[in-house]
Parts: structure tokens; C-alpha cells; sequence
């Protein structure tokens, strides 16, 4: 056993050039994880001897990030939120640092690995995300030679499936209507719940589109990230951008919108998005039958 980059490794092992992974367990008795239990930096040139080996860490934050120098091998990172019961509802999105390289990031389950991440798609800085029951993250170092500085790197963030519009997050999320209860409480749970109307729709790579809006009311944003232009008390004008599918058509001029979704890495990615009218009947209907989970000023 060999302590690396503050985790304890707990695992040996070579990998086949036919992306199964063979490995050894080698049991041991301390802290399988890093220090701060929510980030790993390590360096390759800590084992430059066993340049096959696989280590293997864990974390158990809902957010944080990698760090490797000279990767070397292969790291085995599982990602262990601290409410085991949540595991089966939770999904692990990974961003890559646009100058992350010398790496290739795949999912393992059972010693099968499925393709999550090239280093073109690293240097795109794409975002990629999986389900936790698939299985651990899988980071394979490239076959080289030289010894030029290379790191890669990339965040990541758990998202609950119970959160409604959060499957929008995935490239390969469907474009679907949300239920009634799916919208009300959108509106009580979502990191940010929005009215107004689309004002342009600008293309972004991978497939996605960024959608501009201009907004009269912020009922509720965890981050900034739309900005007033004056009014206070979430009246006014506000402007922002959510990103969401470009296969979901969204287009400027279709009518006023109730907007709520989740703020991921920075950027707010459009979860639940009816027509105000039509929520705000569905809401007063909720109202009246005392079935709400939660009140909004909808003056």
C-alpha cells in the first residue's frame, strides 16, 4: 500500500489494451479517500516505476474536482456521496478544464469500461454525465513517451434525478413537457425559477444552444446569474442565458414563459419551462385545493 496524492491506495492492477481492467484488491485499513474528501491532485511521477498501475480514490462531496500532473496509469475515482440511500437517484456530470490533457475518461463497472470522455471532447471542454449505478469514473493515462508537462483536470457535480428538469442537463436527455407536480414544485426547488420570454437563440458546439432572456421577475436564483437592470424586489428588467438541448427547438416570440432549471458549473441549464399562463392556473388551482408546496407573489 502506497499513500498518493492524499488518498490511500487500495488497488494494483494492469490494464488491457482492450479497455477491461484486471486488478488485484489489496486490502487495507485507513481513510479511502482524500484529505478534504471532496477534491484529488496527484502527480504520475510519484510511480513512475509502475507506470500500469491503477490507483483508486474516493470522494464523497457533491461537488469538486481532479487534478492529475504527468498522468501515468490509470485512477479509479468513486464518487461516494455521504447519503448512501440517494445513490440510485443521483448523477455524476463531469467538466473538463479546456487545457486538460494526457488522459482519456471512461465509466467501469465490473471491469467493462464505456466512453465518456476523448481529449479532443477535454480540450472542448465538454461536459459529459452518468448515473452513479453505472458504476466509477474511470481515468485512463495516454501512451506516450515523452515527459512534457501535461495535467489533466476536470470538475464534477452530483445531480439528483429527483429534481424536476434535471435529466435536461444530459446531451442525450429527451425534450419532454413536465408534469403538474413536476411544475409546482419546480417552482419551490429549482435553483432558479424565472418569467419571461425568449429574446434569442444563439447555437453552441456539442450540440447545444444558449438561450437569451429577457426577463420581468427572478422569483428565485441560488446564483447570479442573471443581472438586474434596475426595479429591485425581482421587478424590472433581468437578462441571462440558460443553455438547453438544440434538438428541443427553442425559438424567440413563442409567448411569456415560466423558466426554472439548475445552475451547473456557472451556467443555468433550462429544466421546467411552461407557459405562465398555463402555470399560473395550474398554481391557483393548486391554491385553492391546498396542494401547493409552496407560495410565490404571482401579482
Amino acid at each position: 500500500m502506497r499513500v498518493v496524492g492524499g488518498a490511500c491506495v487500495c488497488m494494483r492492477g494492469k490494464v488491457s489494451a482492450g479497455l477491461t481492467l484486471s486488478v488485484t484488491v489489496v486490502l487495507c485499513g485507513c481513510a479511502q479517500y482524500s484529505s478534504d474528501q471532496c477534491n484529488w491532485r496527484g502527480s504520475g511521477l510519484t510511480h513512475e516505476s509502475h507506470a500500469r498501475d491503477v490507483e483508486q480514490v474516493y470522494l464523497r462531496c457533491a461537488e469538486g474536482s481532479l487534478e492529475w500532473l504527468y498522468p501515468t496509469g490509470a485512477v479509479i475515482v468513486n464518487l461516494r456521496p455521504n447519503l448512501p440511500s440517494a445513490d440510485g437517484h443521483l448523477r455524476a456530470c463531469v467538466k473538463p478544464r479546456t487545457d486538460s490533457r494526457g488522459a482519456t475518461l471512461y465509466v467501469e463497472r465490473a471491469g467493462e469500461l464505456r466512453l465518456l470522455l476523448t481529449e479532443e471532447d477535454q480540450a472542448a471542454g465538454r461536459v459529459r454525465c452518468f448515473s452513479l449505478q453505472e458504476g466509477a469514473l474511470f481515468v485512463e493515462a495516454s501512451a506516450r513517451r515523452d515527459i512534457s508537462r501535461r495535467i489533466t483536470a476536470f470538475q464534477y457535480q452530483l445531480i439528483s434525478t429527483r429534481t424536476p428538469g434535471n435529466e435536461s442537463y444530459s446531451h442525450t436527455a429527451a425534450c419532454r413537457p413536465c408534469a403538474d407536480d413536476e411544475l409546482l414544485m419546480a417552482i419551490c426547488t429549482s435553483d432558479f425559477a424565472v418569467r419571461g420570454s425568449i429574446h434569442h437563440v444563439e447555437e453552441d458546439d456539442d450540440d447545444q444552444a444558449s438561450v437569451v432572456l429577457s426577463l420581468s421577475h427572478v422569483y428565485r436564483q441560488k446564483s447570479r446569474v442573471f443581472i438586474s437592470g434596475g426595479g429591485g424586489r425581482g421587478r424590472g428588467r433581468w437578462t441571462g442565458r440558460v443553455k438547453m438541448p438544440q434538438r428541443c427547438g427553442p425559438q424567440a416570440g413563442q409567448g411569456e414563459f415560466l423558466f426554472t432549471g439548475a445552475v451547473r458549473f456557472g451556467e443555468a441549464w433550462l429544466g421546467c419551462a411552461p407557459l405562465f399562463k398555463d402555470f399560473i392556473r395550474l398554481y391557483h388551482a393548486a391554491v385553492d385545493a391546498g396542494t401547493n408546496p409552496c407560495h410565490i407573489d404571482t401579482d
